[in-house]
């Protein structure tokens, strides 16, 4: 079987996110994914509250790392673009 190619991966990590956006959304936040790097990390980018929260890293770690990881073996890692030092 091929790899998956970048377009592919970015749309799995799209519906891993979207399994928890109901929650981001409930707290006046969001996520879009920026890029997929030749590394297999997940760029992203927090939105509204998400961005300023302080509980943003737990968020990052505990639900958007692992739904991703869960739904998308492939990516070893996510880093929030607009939140440097979050990298998981």
């Amino acid at each position: 079987m091929p790899a998956a190619t970048k377009e592919e991966l970015i749309l799995k990590v799209e519906q891993a996110i979207d399994s928890i956006r109901p929650y981001l959304e409930a707290d006046g936040g969001n996520i879009t994914v920026d890029e997929i790097s030749d590394d297999m990390i997940a760029h992203v980018r927090l939105h509204g509250a998400c961005s300023s929260c302080s509980m943003s890293t737990m968020t990052l770690r505990a639900g958007v790392a692992e739904a991703i990881r869960h739904a998308v073996p492939e990516i070893k890692g996510v880093v929030a673009v607009n939140m440097p030092e979050n990298a998981i």
